[in-house]
């Protein structure tokens, strides 16, 4: 028997010592991915007057990676659940690495710019693949604390990543950060071809092995459309404040570039203890009623942070921790619920799908993000706190949709 098939067969609380090893291979991963986006966010600072751009070209920036991830997304839906999803894995990550050491090599705005979307077309798959691999190797009850282990690969980024980077360009300017992570990418790489098994019990299932055939059946399955909108308007809302963090950070709040880590790094060292935790709430109590409370503390965080200005330092880390455990308590168990909606025969195509529409949607964000905030001679930014206000009406939005896809698990199937 498969390590897959025995895991799915484990209704135990307890992990297997390979589901261990597993978690912490696709945490690592993620680490990786998640570090390569939100890098963006704190080189804005350094990116838009080393490269003279403005903060409508630097949304661009950001977005051309959502939208060459969205549409890498759509296309690689059909074939996602035709192979091994560790071979499918290595492909997209082995394009990743290439892709990022690029953007590390990058001198201009236009190269910055085919990096990026370079990069996306490989970063934005793996997460998919992830998921499906998670809803491949764990049972519905366990995917709640799974999905906490591996975000705290978004902490990790903060405590980390975000901090070394920040140092990195401080130092050596903007390109070091990227360097930095296409050097942990290849030693991830390596855990991955020795340590992570073949992941291929879905291929006893019945699966279209028409491509486009099998991509229209499943974007188009009425009982996965509310599924798709939720998610998209999930992190619609995100990407909205994540670009311009860094610059509203420091040029709003007035902290400095040389104390920016450190809100960085208390905010994920708080992450890392609400990840799991949240995930065994979730996997104890509903994945929806803690999507709900974490929706009721970011709505009420996100209007707190995006109205401050002048800020002292330690209230700007508490703002933020406060505000990114409520998010986690969005994602964690949205992930989680989202993966019981697709059949099996279904589920990389249904990942795949899922993922593309973040993407797109998250490109969309950051456009309209960078055409409503406004920049005044020596930095300070305008009209923050629009984007704040537009962020609440989507989370309630996204709350109503998700009520939708919790009662659709729960009477049409069940969990998968």
């Amino acid at each position: 028997m498969s390590h897959q098939s025995k895991a799915a067969s484990n209704s135990e609380s307890t992990f297997t010592p390979y589901q261990k090893i597993a978690i912490a291979i696709l945490a690592f991963l993620q680490f990786t991915v998640v570090l390569d986006f939100m890098i963006m966010s704190p080189l804005g600072a350094f990116l838009m007057p080393a490269l003279r751009i403005t903060p409508a070209q630097f949304g661009l920036a950001v977005s051309c990676y959502a939208f060459s991830a969205g549409i890498s997304g759509f296309l690689a839906a059909g074939f996602a659940d035709r192979f091994d999803r560790k071979s499918l894995l290595i492909f997209f990550y082995v394009g990743f690495l290439i892709a990022t050491f690029l953007c590390g090599i990058a001198w201009t705005y236009p190269f910055l710019i085919f990096a990026r979307t370079l990069t996306g077309i490989f970063g934005g798959v793996i997460g998919s693949i992830v998921l499906a691999i998670v809803a491949d190797l764990f049972p519905f009850q366990m995917r709640g604390r799974v999905m906490g282990y591996v975000q705290t690969a978004f902490a990790a980024s903060q405590i980390l990543g975000l901090p070394l980077g920040l140092f990195l360009a401080n130092h050596w300017g903007w390109h070091a950060p990227f360097m930095m992570i296409a050097a942990v990418s290849a030693m991830v790489g390596m855990l991955i071809l020795k340590f992570l098994q073949p992941i291929n019990s879905h291929l006893q299932n019945k699966i279209d092995q028409n491509a486009v055939h099998h991509l229209i059946a499943t974007a188009t399955n009425r009982q996965y459309l509310v599924a798709f909108a939720a998610t998209a308007l999930l992190t619609t809302g995100g990407f909205m404040l994540m670009p311009f963090s860094s610059a509203f950070t420091v040029h709003n709040m007035e902290i400095s570039l040389e104390h920016l880590p450190f809100v960085y790094f208390a905010t994920g060292v708080s992450a890392i203890f609400f990840g799991p935790l949240i995930g065994k709430i979730s996997d104890s109590f509903g994945q929806y009623k803690t999507f709900v409370a974490g929706t009721i503390l970011t709505i009420f965080m996100v209007v707190i942070y995006t109205n401050l200005g002048s800020t002292p330092l330690i209230v700007v880390m508490i703002v933020n921790i406060v505000l990114f455990s409520g998010i986690f308590s969005r994602m964690i168990p949205a992930q989680a619920l989202n993966s019981a909606v697709p059949s099996t025969d279904q589920r990389g195509a249904f990942m795949a799908v899922s993922s593309s529409l973040q993407q797109v949607s998250g490109g969309f964000a950051s456009i309209i993000a960078g055409t409503v905030v406004k920049e005044e001679p020596g930095g300070r930014l305008l009209h923050f706190d629009i984007l704040g206000y537009i962020m609440v009406g989507i989370a309630l939005t996204t709350a109503a949709l998700m009520y939708f896809v919790d009662k659709n698990v729960k009477n049409n199937k069940g969990p998968q």
